[in-house]
């Protein structure tokens, strides 16, 4: 087994990664690129029969692949399938956090409902929590592991129509950098990563011009950039663009 922190360069052979939301665009991407350098890979979401593709998928690359219906906002769903995970396919060394929803959360903030809130913040910062907190003692037994969140550039900017998204995305800005000073005395390291418009079936602010947003594949190369880092480095933050302006 390669060192937890990957001195060699891009080799994952030997790690074990879950990704939440991890059966279809962004999540779906990081799952394939992780798994193609060798990870084992634990994805989960809402869909039964998403899931069951992505993992056929996976699994052809070759992969050793895990995939469990689960509720990120329920923490009994989440103990259950970090059970799994380890217990299937071995200790749990590297989490995404990458589970989110956009739609409810766009919109005048006045014309929000207090269900739209809990929605939008308990998917995009609420399971973020809870599967850390579920993760990171297993991590600090084992004083190593990487937790990467996917927040947006919505958590660095204000826009109108955006109040909740926002509000959840700024939120999941602070819970990493906490996270990130709580954990690096064991070992951890805690990073986000900041994605500008990425084209997914993603329920966002309206059709963009395809050749001036991101790929999830550029999301998964970012991803992959972090988990392969040396062992004594630590990119706490990375804000991913477009290269041509929207």
């Amino acid at each position: 087994m390669h060192s937890i922190n990957n001195p060699e360069g891009t080799s994952l052979h030997g790690r074990v990664a879950l990704i939440t939301g991890g059966s279809r665009g962004i999540g779906k991407a990081i799952a394939r690129k992780l798994a193609s350098l060798g990870a084992s890979v634990a994805i989960c979401g809402r869909d039964p029969e998403l899931l069951q593709t992505t993992a056929r998928e996976l699994s052809a690359l070759p992969a050793n692949v895990l995939f469990r219906r689960a509720d990120v906002t329920s923490f009994t769903d989440i103990a259950e399938l970090v059970h799994s995970t380890e217990s299937q396919l071995g200790p749990l060394s590297l989490l995404v956090n990458n589970a989110g929803i956009g739609g409810p959360g766009f919109g005048p903030v006045q014309e929000k409902s207090e269900a739209d809130w809990d929605k939008v913040v308990d998917t995009n910062l609420k399971s973020a929590f809870l599967v850390s907190r579920a993760v990171a003692p297993l991590m600090i037994a084992r004083r190593q592991g990487d937790i990467i969140n996917i927040s947006s550039l919505a958590g660095k900017n204000t826009f109108a129509g955006g109040a909740l998204y926002c509000a959840s995305k700024w939120g999941l800005q602070g819970l990493s950098g906490c996270m990130a000073e709580d954990l690096r005395q064991y070992g951890i390291r805690v990073s986000v990563i900041c994605p500008g418009s990425v084209a997914t079936e993603f329920s966002g602010r309206g059709l963009k011009d395809a050749t001036k947003v991101l790929t999830p594949d550029d999301v998964a190369h970012a991803v992959a950039m972090l988990a392969t880092q040396g062992p004594q480095s630590f990119i706490s933050e990375i804000h991913l663009r477009p290269v041509s302006k929207p």
